[in-house]
């Protein structure tokens, strides 16, 4: 066992029994939506994994340990404490563990960790990438170069609409991370299921990743997936709405210069307060979805 890593007993069982286990991230938990909205909703997608036969493995950084499985009270505690609980990244990951400090893990935090653990399959939200401005800002994501290095296949809903798509689709190419899309051959926008921009390749079935993924690490290709879900057709929202109100909320982090890690938990509150919460709805709807294919894709990884 790893000095560092808190496996739930539920979890390692799992492991140890080559079961599928679905990782998840705790940032969405603490930054991503207010109480008491964030505890359901991460009690319900760690619900909806277990429904598909999968076990759920939220992350979070808790008393110098990366807990991998958490329980009903620890979720709840990292709920409340909301925006106080530490963003985390790769680079925040020493200092927020050898500090004892109370950590929500980022995509890139949570690749790191379930990798250490041996877990293969991830779902979030949407990733992060390219900030818009960047050629000026430099504002990238370190979830990106993670994608590069770390063997987790990340199950989400896009790239995070507020970003810019079609560089940070070069950016991942240029890193020689894989695209896919789920049943579809547009790269879905988090909030809508259309973006313009294609993925590299259209999969059809959990199965059919669930080889690509064997394929690759049998090759010894390091680096992670991308496995684009698009947002349930219900809850997609419409995407001249959605690209107002990024273009609004992005103003509005400019005239505050809010910067950095900061940035994505910005401007994801201001675009649901300029959607009267319809985001918020859709947010969590995507979440789930991405929890369901998870879980599938983890299945037919173990079989």
């Amino acid at each position: 066992m790893h000095k560092y890593l808190d496996i739930h007993p539920k979890v390692q069982k799992a492991l140890d029994n080559h079961l599928p286990v679905v990782a998840l991230e705790s940032t969405i938990i603490s930054h991503g939506m207010p109480y008491p909205k964030n505890f359901e909703t991460a009690m319900l997608v760690e619900k909806t994994v277990a429904e598909q036969g999968a076990v759920p493995a939220t992350i979070a950084l808790i008393d110098g340990k990366i807990k991998v499985g958490l329980s009903e009270d620890e979720i709840h505690f990292l709920a409340k404490k909301g925006t106080d609980v530490v963003k985390t990244s790769r680079r925040d990951l020493p200092y927020i563990l050898s500090q004892k400090i109370t950590g929500a893990t980022t995509v890139s935090a949570t690749m790191i960790a379930a990798e250490l653990a041996g877990i293969k399959i991830f779902a979030t939200g949407g990733i992060g990438g390219v900030h818009r401005g960047a050629s000026e800002t430099f504002d990238i994501s370190a979830d990106l170069t993670e994608l590069a290095k770390t063997n987790v296949a990340v199950v989400c809903a896009g790239i995070k609409a507020i970003l810019d798509l079609p560089l940070t689709l070069e950016y991942l190419e240029t890193l020689g991370v894989p695209v896919l899309g789920y049943q579809t051959e547009e790269l879905p926008a988090f909030y809508t299921r259309k973006s313009g921009y294609k993925v590299d390749y259209q999969m059809n079935s959990p199965k059919e990743i669930a080889d690509l993924l064997r394929a690759k690490w049998g090759l010894n290709l390091q680096g992670g997936v991308v496995i684009a879900n698009p947002v349930p057709e219900a809850y997609a929202l419409d995407a001249q709405l959605m690209n107002d109100a990024i273009d609004k909320a992005i103003i509005e982090q400019q005239k505050l210069g809010i910067k950095g890690k900061e940035s994505t938990p910005f401007l994801l509150a201001k675009v649901k307060e300029l959607t009267a919460g319809k985001s918020l709805e859709s947010n969590i709807e995507l979440v789930l979805n991405n929890a369901r294919l998870a879980s599938k894709i983890a299945i037919a990884f173990n079989s």
